[in-house]
């Protein structure tokens, strides 16, 4: 790649950073130092000021096969046949393995209760179409074969596979509906944080509907028109309404018991991979949020 003209003087660490926003930046110096990253064919250093035209190149390292083993950790199993699998993530559960966490994920978990998963997203992450985040709850797909999981992937990258999301929010939102529009990419200064910015971003938009207003909450239902890292907790801070409990994106102070955020993937509608039949899937939302409400309600009571 070329180094253009507003990232002359940009340090050799930073214009990677920004060029590639799915690796952090402490990934990037570590392949810099092992001199895995030239400029202008020679190894350069992270404080490299980059100049207009500099050929950038950067080899990444195969990576080191690692075997994810099943485990027999319990499932709540919403529906199941030959070709998918449905079920209602707990909140505190990781997805699919990675870099330190290669046990006590949903994959895992699957490896152990299915006979095959769709090889498809190679062995870190078999039969994963989409994911949730290790806090937010509710239901996820699985897809058990090559099949099924092309198909599934194509559904959900054009939306016609349908995801609402409940989500206890701060403040008390006005409007009876509404859609965010903005875009959203890696926070310019904190990489582990997505934000709504305009630089090196993608678009993303959310429908909203108000379910319930509380003294000084409210409980929305969230649809993803795309479907970007962290995308309602994101937008919901952009809009001053943050997700309660949120770690990342919400206040500090905690006024509610939640380990994350009060985010359910409550409905999962989709055409089923192989006999086409419409599906629709819901799971309850879990004890701790149906205790946040509980908690809001009272204290609705009392105001009146």
């Amino acid at each position: 790649m070329e180094a253009s003209i507003e990232e002359q003087g940009v340090r050799l660490d930073v214009l990677l950073t920004n060029r590639f926003s799915e690796l952090s930046r402490s990934h990037l110096q570590k392949l810099i130092a092992d001199r895995l990253v030239t400029v202008n064919g020679k190894p350069a250093k992270a404080n490299y000021k980059a100049q207009s035209k500099d050929t950038i190149a950067i080899t990444f390292p195969k990576a080191k096969p690692v075997e994810i083993m099943p485990e027999a950790i319990p499932l709540d199993i919403l529906y199941e046949d030959a070709d998918i699998i449905v079920v209602n993530k707990a909140r505190g559960m990781v997805v699919h393995p990675a870099a330190g966490n290669y046990q006590g994920t949903l994959v895992n978990a699957l490896l152990e209760h299915c006979t095959d998963l769709s090889g498809i997203n190679g062995e870190i992450r078999p039969g994963i179409v989409h994911r949730l985040d290790k806090d937010t709850s509710g239901v996820m797909v699985a897809a058990k074969n090559d099949r099924a999981h092309l198909d599934l992937a194509e559904q959900i990258k054009s939306r016609t596979a349908s995801r609402k999301y409940l989500a206890v929010v701060h403040g008390t939102i006005a409007e009876e509906q509404g859609i965010i529009n903005a875009p959203i990419g890696r926070h310019p200064s904190d990489r582990k944080k997505m934000a709504v910015t305009f630089s090196n971003s993608k678009v993303a938009l959310t429908r909203f509907r108000v379910v319930e207003r509380f003294v000084n909450y409210t409980l929305v239902e969230c649809k993803l028109q795309t479907g970007r890292t962290h995308q309602i907790r994101v937008h919901m801070q952009y809009i001053e309404h943050p997700v309660v409990g949120d770690p990342k994106y919400g206040p500090e102070k905690k006024r509610f018991v939640i380990e994350g955020q009060a985010l359910h993937s409550a409905e999962l509608s989709l055409k089923h991979p192989v006999t086409g039949e419409i599906m629709v899937f819901t799971a309850p939302m879990p004890a701790d949020m149906v205790n946040i409400l509980k908690q809001l309600e009272a204290t609705k009571r009392e105001e009146k």
